[in-house]
């Protein structure tokens, strides 16, 4: 009976750890929530929806497209990924979806968004980043890698020349 109760208290002792472990995780590297905010007026005709979360290098690839295309006459939305479920593509020249992979899967608001608007694939661009930076979702041309600050000058010039297709080359 003792040895029962000796593996009893060391399996409780392992589960107890491990919750302990999923609080610091979620604590340390969970995503922020991202205030939301607009710049330019939407009477524009070319209109950018960019749907983030909220993190050092997210914040700082969100400023660096905000910051190219603002002088331009396109109005920009910036939410939270949380808020896709309310998200009409139909409104937007293109949208840009930046999210972490999280437990070995995209957030589920941003795989229910893309697989709901298939039709609107051609305009979405998604940078997916993970621990090993090559994750993404299956039959999403997505651009993946880590999230290193020092590399977010790289991600905003390819996700500007993605926009510049969608928003400055062709008449949508």
């Amino acid at each position: 009976m003792k040895l029962f109760k000796k593996i009893l208290l060391i399996f409780l002792a392992v589960i107890i750890a491990f919750f302990l472990f999923l609080l610091w995780y979620q604590n340390n590297y969970s995503m922020d929530v991202v205030a939301p905010y607009v710049v330019n007026t939407p009477s524009f005709e070319k209109k950018l929806l960019i749907a983030t979360q909220g993190s050092d290098f997210k914040n700082k690839v969100t400023s660096g497209i905000v910051d190219y295309f603002k002088a331009d006459s396109v109005y920009i939305e910036v939410v939270d990924i949380s808020t896709l479920p309310t998200i009409n593509p139909r409104k937007y020249n293109a949208l840009v979806i930046i999210h972490t992979w999280e437990n070995w899967k995209p957030p589920i608001t941003v795989q229910t968004f893309i697989e709901k608007y298939p039709e609107h694939k051609n305009k979405i661009v998604v940078l997916t980043t993970s621990g090993e930076g090559s994750y993404k979702m299956e039959g999403i041309d997505a651009i993946t890698g880590e999230s290193i600050l020092a590399d977010a000058p790289i991600f905003i010039d390819t996700i500007v020349a993605r926009l510049n297709r969608l928003l400055i080359s062709k008449e949508n």
